[in-house]
């Protein structure tokens, strides 16, 4: 059997009796990080009883079929990452796919999320969401990522890593709007938590204010898209390349520009500035 171990995203007294008790009588527990699962085992007061295997970003190809070989002749699998659920931005999406073609059991201890956790404090809408994880760090792929979520009704949650929440906080109100409203939840459950809330533009200000940058794990949440989003017809796009052509773009970043403000195909915006 594979068992999928969510792990503390920061109060150790967060985990849960079934995870202490998974890594006691697991075979085999597979590690994002194997210090930090021997620092998790000594603080949940419990010694792992099987082999320790890493599996993280960099092996986690090479190790799959290793440790699909080891389901397969009967072995209990545990895998832990650093924080979360197994799988959801971290190593473990490769193994439940190769456990699944082996027909092999899969099953999760769940746990604490910092996608559920963050949306639940954000004071955004619940009822409907989706997990966008990390956008691309390159500044045209991460527009192109925004860009096709202007449209977005639900609610959005992202990752971020700290030295990246302010460029991204900045894509995100150009392209998305700058009054869209969102909230940066920073170390969650931890010590130094804390949630920031406001439109895109107030928080991307908010974090440039930070003297020492944002620091810790954040996670964004940003509200989805209004009901009664605009539509724009060819004149209101011509109209709209024009004057930021007249603010100094040229007119293929203007064309950019428009598309990202809109929620309007690139090429539908380029036929209507040459039309």
């Amino acid at each position: 059997m594979l068992i999928l171990a969510a792990t503390p995203i920061g109060q150790v007294a967060d985990a849960s009796g079934r995870l202490a008790d998974a890594l006691v009588s697991a075979d085999v527990v597979a590690a994002e990080d194997t210090r930090r699962l021997k620092r998790l085992a000594s603080d949940l007061g419990v010694e792992i009883g099987g082999r320790v295997v890493s599996y993280f970003e960099g092996n986690e190809e090479r190790r799959t079929p290793e440790l699909a070989a080891m389901l397969t002749e009967g072995l209990t699998v545990v895998l832990v990452t650093d924080a979360g659920m197994p799988s959801v931005s971290d190593p473990g999406y490769r193994l439940v796919v190769a456990a699944i073609a082996a027909d092999v059991a899969v099953t999760a201890i769940p746990g604490p999320s910092a996608v559920l956790t963050a949306l639940a404090v954000s004071g955004l809408p619940v009822d409907r969401f989706c997990f966008e994880g990390f956008l691309p760090r390159k500044a045209g792929e991460r527009t192109t990522a925004l860009t096709e979520l202007v449209r977005e009704r639900r609610t959005m949650v992202f990752f971020e890593s700290p030295h990246r929440t302010e460029t991204s906080l900045r894509a995100m109100a150009d392209v998305l709007g700058g009054d869209r409203p969102a909230a940066v939840c920073r170390e969650l459950t931890k010590t130094y938590e804390e949630v920031a809330r406001g439109g895109l533009t107030e928080l991307a200000e908010w974090a440039a204010a930070q003297e020492q940058g944002v620091r810790g794990e954040v996670t964004i949440v940003v509200g989805g898209a209004p009901a009664e989003a605009r539509t724009y017809g060819r004149d209101d796009l011509r109209a709209l390349v024009a004057a930021r052509q007249a603010e100094g773009l040229s007119r293929k970043d203007a064309i950019e520009q428009v598309a990202g403000e809109t929620g309007t195909r690139k090429k539908d915006v380029y036929d209507a500035a040459h039309s």
